[in-house]
């Protein structure tokens, strides 16, 4: 989670929202990214979507990798998990607004869905959510929103390659 909140800094220095994700196969990390959908135009460019792209790049089915992320993904990062067969999820903090984990949809324990996700929550969540509201809190010049600021519906990066952050390994 440590690489994690180290991607999210990288957004939060390039405007982005602070959102960072890694993925790890056999304890080697896979890909690192930061959400970039600012600098990329990309909707879809979720630090989470770029790792699952890259670690998905010889083999879809990702079965075996556990992916670490700083916010509760969304609706869609979530859907990409499942439909990647993720085996393990572990996210810093909720996020009230849209998070489709626990906060408002429990997507990845849906048993109507073909594939379930494990996960770990709260995981350095106190670091996780102050990046968070310290970026949303200079966005609106000091004030900070209910809800700690975490009104984002997870972010974006650039697409695959476009991303300095994005590292296979």
């Amino acid at each position: 989670m440590r690489l994690a909140l180290e991607e999210a800094s990288l957004a939060f220095s390039e405007g982005e929202v602070p959102v960072g994700a890694v993925l790890v196969r056999d304890g080697q990390v896979v890909a690192r990214a930061h959400n970039c959908r600012e600098k990329s135009g990309d909707p879809t460019a979720h630090a989470e979507t770029i790792v699952l792209r890259a670690g998905a790049e010889n083999n879809w089915r990702l079965t075996d990798a556990t992916l670490y992320v700083t916010k509760e993904p969304c609706v869609m990062c979530a859907g990409a998990m499942v439909n990647a067969r993720l085996k393990k999820l572990v996210y810093g903090c909720r996020d009230p607004k849209g998070g489709a984990v626990d906060s408002l949809y429990k997507i990845l324990s849906d048993k109507r869905l073909n594939h379930q996700v494990e996960v770990v929550s709260g995981v350095l969540e106190k670091e996780c959510a102050d990046i968070l509201t310290r970026f949303f809190k200079a966005r609106r010049g000091g004030r900070v929103v209910e809800g700690g600021g975490l009104e984002n519906r997870c972010g974006g990066n650039s697409t695959e390659g476009s991303n300095p952050s994005l590292s296979a390994s």
